[in-house]
């Protein structure tokens, strides 16, 4: 296979995974100008508080989007139809499980985190209003990880950023509307929100019909509940359930810890943490496509175009590294003042922004392998590698932080980083290369 050829495919899977990434961070900021216009700054506090519910209620689902897509990959590989078909399968019928799970622990998790969470009373009731609408979304939310997973797996990031566009432009329409034109304040941005997701749902299955309603005689129950077709995809995802919990603490971890050293630093290291996340739409793409080309080829058993592919990979998640630090480097003040009017946040911002310099240059390798390793459908390496990183997080950052501060939690982020990549390099011959 060609380097041209290859370049196109690697194009073709990464530049749609980019521009859907691009409607994610309007979804929460519409929502936060909603919330800004129902005449309360409680508003504003009841939806960030009410996302955060579900932030980390979700976070650790990811599984369900990156299991399906390293098996579905695979199969895809192999031109195994009957296994592409039956890990949706098997994808869905998890969600629904554990959705339904969500349903019925919604109040004690609520009570729980709010517990613990020091807002408002007035922000608490508004948080709990939102929280208890938009959880009835769970099921869909659960399915379209899946939906996501599946799509990618077989080569069609198209397909998911149709739905993902869908979703989210739906979500502000919906949420504008209930909220102020319908005069339902904070409950119809939630409203919204639900809507939106069910009406993801609604285009997936759009999609399945469009793109693969030929695949629908391999559909078929008694595949679905095969032994040894769960067995490796609760074995995978179980390992990547317990990476994505690791990710959790060091992320939750991160923000708690920043809170420590007051307000103003808190936000500072918040707008950071937003700043690199548009670089990481970016990076994000490209791993979605070593996923899908990783799995394809090793499902395929083409070596020669497995390593070519991961080289080309490397290459166009480097180029995304040195481009997104020009960028902020030429455009640091801008970026702070485009996230804060604040004069004393802007101005407690300029001792970090080295590390907006640096991080996308430290993380491009770790991004781009995790999309590899997950096409490869390495959960056990994922697994432990995120165990040490969360070790080196937190190891660095309570050796270093008597003398150097909040700057110690940056140093502590860039080991975690820096722990993946050299871990996961190390690794890659025995579960990548070596996998065909």
């Amino acid at each position: 296979m060609s380097i041209k050829s290859l370049n196109r495919q690697i194009l073709d899977l990464a530049i749609p995974s980019m521009l859907a990434g691009i409607t994610i961070p309007l979804v929460g900021m519409a929502d936060t100008a909603i919330a800004g216009r129902l005449g309360s700054a409680t508003a504003i506090g009841g939806i960030a508080i009410g996302s955060t519910l579900f932030d980390l209620l979700y976070w650790n689902f990811g599984f369900l989007r990156i299991g399906t897509a390293g098996i579905t990959a695979q199969a895809f590989g192999r031109g195994d139809k009957q296994d592409i078909v039956r890990t949706g399968m098997q994808g869905l019928a998890v969600a629904l499980g554990f959705s339904l799970l969500l349903l019925l622990i919604q109040w004690p998790f609520a009570q729980l985190v709010l517990l613990l969470s020091p807002s408002s009373p007035e922000v608490e009731f508004l948080a709990r209003e939102y929280f208890f609408i938009r959880i009835w979304a769970a099921p869909a939310v659960l399915a379209l990880f899946v939906f996501r997973g599946w799509f990618i797996g077989v080569q069609n990031t198209f397909a998911s950023m149709i739905m993902d566009i869908v979703i989210n432009l739906t979500n502000i329409g919906l949420s504008v509307f209930f909220a102020l034109n319908l005069g339902m304040g904070i409950k119809g941005i939630a409203l919204g929100t639900v809507a939106a997701q069910y009406t993801g749902i609604l285009c997936g299955i759009i999609l399945l019909y469009v793109y693969y309603r030929k695949m629908a005689r391999y559909v078929s129950l008694a595949s679905v509940f095969k032994k040894d077709g769960w067995k490796k995809y609760f074995g995978l995802s179980g390992n990547l359930f317990i990476r994505s919990v690791c990710m959790l603490l060091i992320y939750t971890g991160f923000t708690f810890l920043a809170a420590r050293y007051g307000d103003t630093l808190l936000a500072v290291a918040t707008i950071m943490m937003k700043l690199l996340l548009l670089y990481a739409y970016f990076v994000d793409g490209f791993a979605y496509a070593g996923e899908a080309l990783t799995g394809k080829f090793i499902g395929a058993g083409n070596k020669p175009a497995l390593m070519r592919s991961i080289k080309l990979l490397f290459i166009w998640s480097a180029g995304v590294g040195i481009v997104s630090t020009v960028l902020y480097i030429a455009g640091d003040q801008w970026f702070l003042r485009l996230m804060t009017s604040t004069p004393e946040v802007i101005q407690a911002a300029q001792p970090f922004l080295p590390w907006l310099y640096s991080m996308p240059l430290i993380s491009c390798l770790t991004f781009m392998w995790d999309g590899i390793f997950t096409g490869a459908t390495a959960g056990k390496a994922l697994r432990n590698i995120m165990i040490i990183s969360v070790i080196a997080f937190y190891a660095f950052y309570l050796t270093l932080e008597g003398s150097l501060g909040i700057q110690s939690l940056w140093i502590g982020y860039a080991a975690h980083l820096v722990t993946r990549s050299v871990a996961q390099t190390l690794m890659a011959r025995k579960y990548v290369f070596n996998a065909i």
